[in-house]
């Protein structure tokens, strides 16, 4: 009975459309505040025992108190969602719909993966403890921003809350890695893929300015043409790739459960890594991501006109910094790959990446336990985050900043993140409400 409510509070919660915009005068705040009210209907023990805030209007803070608060724990999550127009979806994006039976059975809409399925999981967990009369033995507080999809500022202003309290976690848990079984072939148990940092994210804009003039008496190189070239040069050099102390401990890790020569290859990498690197880098893109900075050219814009040359023409670059990398030596690359000091390059958003959190002492060791008794023979192992997160502001107040979300997703499912029928398996979910009820009764 009480999974089939926790199912049902996450369909209501997905169809409520808090969608978060680049523009915040375009963003329907009302259907934040809505959210927030569900939120007080759905888990009455949350918001009458736990201490409630509000920061920057939409984002949410408890704070659970323990029976000390030397060493808080924070548990964080999101419950903005990107938009998701209709077209091409299976089922309606914000209907929060149901398919399948037993171990197929899903739950379909934007916001089941990212990021609502944690919010919803973690509130289940709490809920669900303080009816049995748990109290933590630390502070745990629970953190659920309004605008990671766009700006991140409700994680940044929840952060200088705590700052200004003195509040300096021991562990923080947000979105990140997750259950996963079909990265590495050649290893055949499920891995837990826990991010101990994340890649910075910036974005770059190429712009060329040119005179115009009727289309029919085009010169040579047109603004456009010229920022193609850009374009095709910046995109046939990439980024050097290398493999960090994080990217080794993964690899090692991995061969420590892979046979044959891959399985050497992998337990020796402090000296195998030359022939390695480039192996993994053509091995798939999800892996060639994890060795280096990447771009990708996301937004084109020029043009006012079909028979006009346009005067202006811009390209968006999204780079993900790796974290042996800069900002700084980012820019030196791309200045040097386009070599046209008329495209001229300006960042419109900087990030860097970010530091990396230890994979020895308290907060791993009980994030590992608990992942290691929630899925029985899942590898843990940890990783460079390629996507941003809003756990990334809090690595000002804490070391111990880790990425992981405790749900199965298969590639299909991880596929579906940020694009059409996004969707969750009923089991993934479930058993990801009862791993914050196992973490929360260790903190």
């Amino acid at each position: 009975m009480k999974s089939a409510l926790a199912v049902e509070h996450l369909q209501e919660l997905v169809r409520i459309p808090t969608v978060s915009r680049e523009d915040a005068d375009a963003t329907e705040w009302t259907e934040f505040t809505r959210f927030a009210l569900a939120l007080r209907k759905l888990y009455p023990l949350c918001h009458s025992r736990l201490e409630r805030e509000t920061v920057l209007d939409y984002s949410l803070v408890f704070r659970w108190r323990g029976r000390s608060s030397a060493e808080p724990s924070v548990l964080l999550a999101h419950y903005d969602v990107v938009a998701a127009p209709p077209e091409g979806w299976k089922r309606p994006p914000f209907a929060g719909e149901l398919s399948g039976k037993g171990d197929e059975r899903l739950i379909w809409g934007r916001g089941t993966l990212d990021n609502k399925g944690s919010v919803v999981a973690i509130l289940e967990a709490v809920e669900s403890q303080l009816e049995a009369g748990l109290v933590p033995a630390q502070d745990i507080y629970l953190c659920f921003g309004h605008d990671e999809e766009t700006h991140g500022t409700g994680a940044s202003a929840i952060v200088d809350l705590l700052e200004r309290r003195g509040v300096k976690p021991v562990m923080v848990l947000d979105e990140g890695g997750a259950i996963v079984d079909d990265v590495f072939d050649q290893v055949e148990a499920p891995m837990a893929v826990v991010g101990v940092a994340e890649k910075g994210a910036a974005t770059l804009r190429l712009t060329v300015d040119q005179s115009g003039g009727h289309a029919s008496t085009p010169p040579r190189t047109p603004a456009a043409v010229r920022l193609a070239h850009a374009i095709i040069r910046l995109n046939s050099s990439p980024f050097p790739a290398h493999l960090t102390p994080t990217g080794a401990d993964l690899l090692r890790t991995l061969g420590e459960h892979a046979g044959g020569f891959t399985g050497f290859l992998l337990r020796n990498v402090s000296w195998t890594r030359p022939v390695l690197v480039p192996i993994l880098v053509r091995r798939s893109d999800e892996l060639a991501a994890m060795l280096r900075t990447t771009q990708a050219v996301t937004m084109l814009e020029g043009g006012h006109a079909t028979n006009a040359l346009p005067e202006r023409v811009t390209a968006i670059i999204n780079v993900r910094i790796a974290v042996n990398s800069s900002l700084e030596a980012t820019l030196k690359h791309v200045n040097r790959a386009i070599g046209d000091k008329r495209v001229r390059i300006t960042v419109e958003s900087p990030g860097e990446p970010s530091s990396v959190s230890p994979t020895a002492g308290l907060a791993w060791g009980l994030l590992r336990s608990t992942i290691e008794k929630s899925f029985p023979g899942t590898i843990v192992t940890p990783y460079v985050q390629n996507g941003a997160t809003d756990s990334r502001h809090f690595t000002r107040i804490s070391r111990g900043v880790y990425r992981f979300t405790p749900f199965a997703m298969a590639r299909e499912v991880r596929d579906t993140l940020h694009a059409r029928n996004e969707r969750m398996l009923v089991s993934s979910y479930l058993d990801g409400i009862d791993f914050y009820r196992a973490l929360i009764a260790s903190l």
